[in-house]
């Protein structure tokens, strides 16, 4: 097989992204999460936090590293040595941006492919977004992100 790189913001990491990795890994020989830093966007966690926690969810899979990476998504994954974009999706709104996203990707290099994942039904409706507006108001995360993650969301949610 080949390798593959999954980007994204992983902000925080949920079991939907943490799903979709584990199906990749079994695909691809080796997959590379890349962690894109976005200066326009606030973040909840710092880049390094997210490393280190999805370092912390990951470590059972021997063939999955974690990277962070600036600039195109489509640079980053030739300088991985791939032209396989990993991408998971929920819904038909997801399937769109994505589909885009992928064709944007190809206009900036034709070699990229994008593979889609299509999320498992337990967390088709788990997003990043969603898991830190039910942290922010006391909620309950356990069900939507591993435990490395509701952790830190707890220890983030003490120090507002």
């Amino acid at each position: 097989m080949k390798n593959a790189v999954y980007p994204g913001s992983f902000d925080p990491l949920t079991n939907g992204h943490l799903n979709i990795i584990k199906r990749a890994s079994v695909i691809f020989d080796n997959v590379t999460i890349a962690i894109g830093v976005n200066p326009e966007k606030k973040s909840l966690f710092t880049v390094k936090e997210r490393v280190e926690l999805i370092n912390q969810c990951i470590s059972e899979l021997k063939n999955v590293t974690v990277k962070s990476y600036s600039g195109l998504t489509a640079n980053f994954v030739k300088e991985q040595d791939t032209n396989i974009v990993i991408r998971g999706t929920r819904d038909s709104r997801d399937f769109i941006y994505e589909q885009e996203n992928a064709n944007l990707n190809s206009l900036i290099d034709k070699d990229i492919e994008t593979i889609l994942l299509f999320a498992n039904r337990d967390y088709e409706l788990i997003s990043s977004s969603m898991v830190k507006e039910i942290n922010r108001f006391g909620g309950d995360v356990s069900k939507f992100v591993p435990e490395p993650v509701e952790k830190a969301l707890k220890e983030k949610k003490k120090s507002e």
